[in-house]
């Protein structure tokens, strides 16, 4: 596989064009921004010299071959991450959120705390969605103690928003996957609780299937959120993590730190074109 590698002029912002918007996603870095959209990914760094690095290269899984509804969510989010080991090596100096030791170390603490829950006298209901909020901890760690992850974060939205909309866009994206924890958290719950009344020597498979059914659901829900934003239910489900966004998740970007962004936008742009 060739890998693209750009020279980046400075900070300019993207000039509207008239043919259909790609459907983008992202990911904030600790030091940039990564950008992918229907087949191609693209990542932007700043070095610790300063330096502008951007990579970009074709998908080689695409979720969205998958149609199969309940298969379709998890195909496009283990799209999402599938190519970050490929960006590790190609761009060695890239920060992925959750390589500092305190997430990796919160991440176990997580773990081990939500069996200590799943073993106690809470009711079902209570323990799932009690489980569920301490699996969030880590990701909620990332961002709190990370200034330059939560002001990448915010320039990839800005980026990415200003792009699909044609005019400039505030740090929040209706789009993040922040709007994913209410549905996922409810149908994870959901389902666990269903998990728990299976015979004890199938738990095990019946908890698995209902991780995969949550994901799928959740996913689905996202969908049917973004295709009806002016429903009542999509904005009520889309407040909590508009909220997260605004006010823990994001942070007003340096004009460094958005040039960093539109490089990955526009090296991206430039593959799916």
């Amino acid at each position: 596989m060739t890998t693209a590698t750009y020279d980046v002029p400075r900070y300019a912002p993207p000039v509207a064009e008239k043919a259909e918007k790609v459907r983008l996603g992202g990911m904030a870095l600790s030091n940039g921004v990564l950008v992918h959209g229907p087949t191609s990914w693209a990542c932007a760094i700043r070095t610790a010299d300063g330096e502008l690095k951007v990579v970009a290269e074709r998908k080689r899984l695409l979720g969205s071959n998958v149609k199969n509804p309940l298969l379709r969510g998890p195909a496009r989010i283990a799209e999402s991450f599938a190519f970050l080991p490929r960006l590790k090596r190609v761009l060695p100096e890239a920060r992925l959120p959750f390589e500092r030791p305190r997430v990796l170390a919160s991440m176990l603490a997580s773990m081990v705390v939500v069996q200590g829950v799943r073993r106690s006298r809470l009711g079902d209901a209570a323990k799932e969605l009690v489980g569920g909020l301490l699996s969030a901890a880590p990701a909620l760690l990332a961002l709190r103690g990370d200034d330059a992850l939560a002001a990448y974060h915010g320039a990839e939205h800005i980026a990415i928003g200003t792009y699909e909309h044609g005019e400039p866009r505030a740090k929040e994206h209706e789009r993040c996957g922040s709007h994913l924890l209410g549905p996922l958290l409810a149908t994870n719950a959901a389902g666990n609780v269903l998990a728990a009344r299976a015979p004890e020597r199938l738990r095990g498979v019946a908890r698995a299937a209902a991780a995969v059914g949550s994901l799928a659901a959740s996913t689905e829900i996202f969908g049917w959120m973004q295709r009806n934003p002016g429903h009542p239910l999509a904005h009520a489900l889309a407040k909590p993590g508009h909220e997260l966004q605004h006010r823990l998740a994001t942070a007003e970007p340096t004009p460094d730190q958005l040039e960093v962004a539109e490089a990955a936008l526009r090296a991206c742009l430039e593959l799916e074109s």
